[in-house]
């Protein structure tokens, strides 16, 4: 066996998983906040990159101010979509707020089709192209520097729900939303909170995404990996939707590189089956959670 390649590959499946681990903890934010399951997760991220796109390719604005500008438009669509499309739902059955989102994912597709067509489309480079290597280990310079952001961006999201107020008042809100009401919390602006920060951290998956291959109208298809990830780890559980994410990358890596690219969902799912025939309600999840 070529011990180099495969230490190259899972390299490789550990860079893609901490996409995958951003993504679900955007996934998992909003699910512990507000008890949606958010189907439209991989089309929020695929608007995040079409943003940065616009803002980068479309109007030629430096890459920085592109990327927070993609940013901020995805955290004021999130915003936007949790007051007038989620929020009157609440207290509807389950399966009505998760039909909601399945429309607002097609929404959105069509949406981007409509303005830049289903072609796929190459982001701006600008993510430095110098060869990492650790040892001998060839790591793709996108994949290496992509990972690095969704560490720090992971790390920056646990410390601001571990200390900051609002970070308090969401994790208040997701134990006992009774509770959080007779303390003065204010359910309704956490809810919000919940899919403006989501939304913002799938911007920058979406474009980390985007830069490794490009953009297109079937970016969505991420989010099914992300959805096995959130389902694998524990719908309500941000370790289980880390710790999943790096499992799920490195499966669909090996998947990739040992049996053939068209094994990587098939894998994939194969895991998700596995984990819920053992434990239906993920690694790390509550027994309590509600499944649809």
């Amino acid at each position: 066996m070529d011990w180099l390649f495969l230490f190259e590959v899972v390299l490789a499946g550990i860079g893609a998983g901490g996409l995958y681990a951003l993504a679900g903890l955007a996934f998992v934010i909003i699910y512990k906040a507000t008890q949606v399951v958010n189907l439209a997760i991989g089309e929020m991220l695929m608007l995040g990159a079409y943003a940065f796109f616009a803002f980068a390719a479309g109007m030629q604005w430096p890459i920085p101010v592109a990327i927070m500008a993609a940013i901020a438009v995805c955290a004021v669509l999130g915003g936007v979509v949790e007051r007038l499309a989620i929020r009157p739902m609440l207290g509807e059955s389950p399966i009505s707020v998760f039909m909601v989102t399945v429309g607002l994912g097609s929404i959105m597709v069509g949406l981007v089709e409509l303005i830049w067509s289903a072609d796929q489309r190459r982001l701006p480079e600008f993510i430095p192209n110098e060869p990492i290597f650790l040892g001998e280990a060839f790591i793709s310079p996108k994949i290496f520097y992509s990972f690095l952001v969704a560490v720090v961006l992971v790390a920056i999201s646990l410390a601001v729900f571990r200390w900051w107020r609002g970070g308090v008042a969401l994790r208040a809100t997701a134990s006992d939303q009774g509770a959080a009401y007779a303390m003065g919390i204010n359910v309704p602006r956490v809810f919000s909170l919940a899919w403006i920060v989501a939304a913002a951290l799938s911007a920058v998956a979406g474009i980390a995404v985007g830069a490794i291959g490009g953009v297109s109208s079937s970016m969505g298809i991420f989010g099914l990996s992300v959805l096995v990830v959130v389902i694998v780890g524990g719908l309500d559980s941000v370790l289980g939707a880390l710790l999943a994410g790096l499992l799920i990358g490195v499966l669909e890596a090996l998947a990739g590189a040992y049996l053939g690219g068209e094994f990587k969902l098939l894998i994939t799912f194969l895991v998700l089956v596995a984990v819920l025939m053992v434990r239906p309600y993920g690694l790390f999840g509550t027994r309590e959670i509600e499944r649809l």
